[in-house]
């Protein structure tokens, strides 16, 4: 099956987007293997840009990490429209308990390809980190994916304990 291609490719020549699919599946590889640690916000700002840059359709995706921060697994839990995901805390932290992750980080797409996050995204993501918060689960980080641009929450301090 042939992989599809992010926005900023398809202009490119059939020789430049053979580049860019190679490039994609290499780097695809290296960040899916059980046990990648996601200690470099490089390595997962550009997993998160090949997994939902070029989404037609929001998506929550999860990464379950262990104590040292490598990958357990990766989910997408919810999927929305065009402008909105519905995104369930219980849904969450009752995944990260399947998974006996140690931290997570969550990250949502806008299609739209404007990475700023809404007020309601800043709800949400409170209320991941109290229900998490109950059962000793750090969210370390909640990236909103915009096109190539992604906006953090643990950058902006948005994050911090109360």
């Amino acid at each position: 099956m042939e992989q599809q291609l992010p926005l900023f490719a398809r202009e490119l020549t059939p020789a430049g987007q053979q580049t860019v699919r190679k490039a994609l599946t290499l780097l695809e590889g290296q960040l899916r293997e059980p046990g990648a640690s996601f200690t470099s916000s490089h390595a997962v700002r550009d997993w998160l840009r090949l997994q939902l840059a070029s989404l037609e359709r929001e998506e929550f995706t999860v990464l379950f990490l262990d104590n040292q921060h490598r990958l357990i697994a990766h989910d997408t839990l919810f999927t929305g429209t065009i402008s909105h995901t519905q995104v369930h805390p219980r849904e969450v932290v009752k995944a990260a308990l399947k998974h006996n992750a140690a931290a997570i980080l969550v990250a949502h797409s806008h299609p739209s390809g404007l990475a700023e996050p809404s007020d309601a995204d800043r709800r949400i993501t409170e209320r991941l980190k109290q229900g998490l918060d109950l059962v000793d689960i750090r969210l370390l980080d909640h990236l909103v994916v915009g096109g190539m641009d992604i906006v953090s929450f643990a950058e902006r301090g948005w994050l911090q304990g109360e």
